[in-house]
């Protein structure tokens, strides 16, 4: 086993880079829209089986999801890719001291972040673009769901870290066995036993455990790549430097994201109601499944990256980047064509309420015209920070994120009312293409001046 493990890891410096990213990012792409199943099929059934007020109170707890998902994203994407540019450079003993430091992090972390949210769950919420009509589904979500988030923040980013390590299928089969068990438990506590939103919240928490204990009891195996041994789990400066200083790109992200869903829930609610609240939680769904699969492409492309980053080999980085944008953006276009020709079919598929379909409806249309881009911003995000160059990532994250649309959240709607906050998403889009691609050219004029010259 050991031997094949570290077959692998030669295949990243010496395999074809198209079989390669088709490799690792299958089984990544497979993950990540598993795991974006989980909030699929919560709203699917809280929509046809609740209501409107209760998908409206979901999108609420967007905001407080993403801040959760923040902490996670922070030490388990930083610890992904520290550990394959460390496996690149043949650094064992480091990449052990990320895996164990990694741990005491997640952990440490999610007993402050979980502590605050229990004590102040309804100001928070209520801060976060809650409603009198939305408050009471908001709650009983996140009240169910606390006690999963720390198991979802350790199974992610685990999962990260056993796919970096060499274990792309595995890391497939972890979110494969969340999804299923909560595919079957989702149904049964929404609708056979009555349990309502606070059913959908149970069954992610008991799925997600399923992969947790998966993904962890793989560290503990003798045979794997890395695993939890004795002298790993002391805090060392340098370790948690590398791990945050790459982590906190996607991290912002998230934080982002999480500050702009309650500026889009207040605005919504100013020039709206819960209906374009709902709305928008509806086209954030669809959306985020269609992101989910450039995110996974990115995860199949960061060991590749990262691995050769550290390798030197610079000719094989730049043919990946390329090859893993082409593919990005093909998703993000048929996501695109689909939104602007069938916005009914997407709709439809949550909610049964004839007013919410047709404010759905104008939302994913008027929202969705410059999706096509959108794949080339993320691919490019996570090329700087598979590379170590954290605050190029950082400032790209923000770009989309605070730099224009928060602006743009401010100016639209005030001209244009309801219309102007589905137009404000496609201009950021367009705005922050054209940062990404001035930043990325000049990237890779560095990248070829580094190139050896040929013999």
């Amino acid at each position: 086993m050991r031997q094949t493990v570290q077959g692998n890891l030669n295949r990243l410096e010496t395999g074809s880079i198209g079989r390669l990213l088709w490799d690792y990012s299958l089984p990544a792409v497979v993950g990540m829209v598993v795991m974006s199943l989980y909030n699929v099929i919560d709203r699917i059934f809280i929509g046809q089986g609740v209501g409107t007020e209760a998908i409206a109170g979901l999108a609420i707890t967007f905001p407080v999801m993403n801040l959760s998902a923040a902490i996670g994203v922070l030490i388990g994407a930083g610890a992904a890719a520290r550990v394959s540019i460390m496996l690149g450079a043949k650094d064992s003993k480091g990449a052990h001291l990320v895996l164990g430091n990694s741990l005491v992090l997640i952990v440490t972390n999610a007993i402050v972040y979980l502590t605050i949210f229990a004590i102040f769950l309804d100001d928070i919420l209520i801060a976060f673009g809650a409603s009198e009509a939305t408050l009471p589904y908001a709650r009983d979500f996140m009240t169910y769901i606390l006690p999963g988030m720390l198991v979802m923040n350790v199974s992610f980013s685990f999962n990260n870290v056993m796919r970096a390590s060499g274990y792309p299928m595995k890391a497939m089969l972890t979110m494969f066995i969340g999804a299923g068990a909560n595919v079957v438990l989702a149904p049964i506590f929404i609708f056979a036993l009555g349990w309502g939103i606070k059913g959908a919240a149970i069954a992610t928490d008991l799925a997600m455990t399923c992969s947790m204990v998966f993904v962890m009891a793989h560290f503990f195996r003798r045979d794997s790549t890395l695993r939890f041994i004795p002298g790993i789990y002391r805090l060392k400066w340098r370790i948690i430097a590398g791990i945050i200083g790459i982590g906190a790109a996607p991290s912002l992200v998230n934080l982002a994201s999480s500050v702009i869903n309650v500026i889009i829930n207040k605005t919504l609610y100013l020039y709206g109601s819960d209906h374009a609240v709902a709305a928008a939680g509806i086209f954030n769904t669809y959306a985020s499944l269609l992101v989910m699969v450039v995110v996974g492409i990115c995860q199949g492309m960061q060991p590749i990256l990262g691995y050769n980053y550290g390798a030197g080999r610079l000719d094989r980085l730049r043919k990946c980047f390329w090859l893993a944008t082409g593919y990005s953006t093909a998703i993000c276009t048929l996501g695109f064509l689909f939104g602007t020709f069938f916005p009914d079919l997407i709709a439809r598929a949550f909610t049964v309420d004839a007013r919410l379909i047709d404010v759905t409806m104008k939302a994913v249309s008027m929202s969705i015209w410059a999706f096509w881009m959108v794949g080339f911003q993320i691919v490019a995000t996570n090329f700087f920070q598979s590379i170590g160059k954290a605050t190029k990532s950082i400032f790209l994250s923000l770009t989309r994120q605070v730099l224009f649309i928060i602006p743009l959240l401010i100016i639209l709607p005030k001209h244009f009312g309801l219309e102007g906050v589905w137009l404000s998403f496609p201009t950021s889009d367009i705005l922050a293409t054209l940062v990404t691609g001035a930043m990325v050219w000049w990237q890779m004029a560095q990248l070829r001046k580094s190139l050896p010259a040929p013999a």
